[in-house]
This record gives C-alpha cells, sequence and structure tokens, in this order.
C-alpha cells in the first residue's frame, strides 16, 4: 500500500501573514484567501481525479506546528491514515496527537527525527 500520494501543502511561519500573502498575489499571482492559496492538479495515474496542495502563512508565534519549533510544516497527502500510523507507531516514529476528522479529511502529525513537524492528511471524497 503506497504511503504519501502527494504533498499537500507548504505551511510556514511568517511575521505578517496578511502581508506576505499580498506580496505572493502581487508579485507571484497566487489566488490568496484568508488561509493561503490552492493550487488544483490532476492524478498522474488517473487524470479524471483532482487533487490539490495548500499553501499558508501561519503567524510566526503559530503553536501549530509544536512540539517542533522549526519555521516551516510540511503536509503530506496519505491514502489510508490509520493503517500508516499503525505501521508508523509499531516503526517507533513519534505521534504528536490523534487522528481528527474534519469535513475535508483526516489528520495527524508526526515527527521526523530532527524535529521537523510533519502533518498527514487523508482528503474526504476522493
Amino acid at each position: 500500500m503506497k504511503r504519501v500520494t502527494a504533498i499537500g501543502g507548504i505551511f510556514f511561519k511568517s511575521h505578517d501573514p496578511d502581508k506576505i500573502k499580498d506580496w505572493y498575489r502581487e508579485h507571484l499571482g497566487f489566488d490568496t484567501n484568508q488561509w493561503g492559496t490552492t493550487f488544483e492538479w490532476r492524478h498522474l495515474d488517473d487524470h479524471t481525479k483532482k487533487g490539490s496542495s495548500q499553501w499558508s502563512p501561519f503567524a510566526a508565534d503559530t503553536k501549530y506546528f509544536s512540539p517542533s519549533t522549526k519555521e516551516f510544516m510540511v503536509n503530506y497527502r496519505v491514502e489510508n491514515l490509520e493503517w500508516l500510523v499503525g505501521e508508523l507507531k509499531k516503526e517507533g516514529v513519534t505521534i504528536i496527537d490523534e487522528i481528527a476528522t474534519y469535513d475535508y479529511g483526516k489528520f495527524v502529525h508526526i515527527l521526523d527525527p530532527e524535529g521537523n513537524a510533519i502533518e498527514l492528511w487523508e482528503p474526504i471524497g476522493e
């Protein structure tokens, strides 16, 4: 079974998230909203299926990346989050929280060996 299928998002800390979103909109053409911007794409193995990746600046003092002290977090799309979390636990990977379910997907956070927070996301309805 596949573990990670794509990059779901790039999240980073910013001293002024609104100003940085404006800069990216003005200079690079990002279609930003309150969360950042969403890039849509098609699946390589089935061009009828759409996917998306999120780009989002967070406030510099966000606790969302905790316990990581890094300035960024990568979100990876996965196919079966419950199965993957079970495998990661067996492999000794640090699982930060419990799986949370929302109308747009299931999420869990883990740490890599260098203390980088990683968000795993299983989109719902794909």
